[in-house]
């Protein structure tokens, strides 16, 4: 259609976490059809999916396989803590809000 915005082209991160681990890890990462696989596998498997674009923007910087940044632990642990009470039975809290941007330095 003309004068019709395209969509802006989706990026999806994944992350994983052990207790054992120091922090989480980059464990898939993509944009447009890799992202759309990425979220429909996630959901396929049960997994939560959480929307921040703004999150997904400072972690798509993180290298495969590596750890997130010190600078993402709170923003992550907010989500994680959430996801926590969430599988707990904890339903009367909504999920965090978006994300702000935080210097990646």
């Amino acid at each position: 259609m003309p004068g019709k915005a395209p969509d802006a082209v989706k990026s999806a991160v994944a992350l994983a976490y052990r207790e054992t681990d120091a922090a989480p890890r980059v464990v898939a990462k993509g944009r447009g059809l890799v992202a759309e696989e990425i979220i429909a596998r996630a959901r396929a498997h049960g997994v939560y999916v959480h929307e921040s674009p703004e999150l997904v923007s400072l972690l798509v910087q993180v290298d495969l396989d590596e750890r997130i940044p010190a600078q993402l632990y709170v923003a992550v642990a907010e989500l994680l803590a959430w996801l926590y009470r969430l599988e707990n039975g904890g339903t009367d809290m909504p999920p965090p809000p978006g994300i702000p941007s935080i210097p990646m330095a």
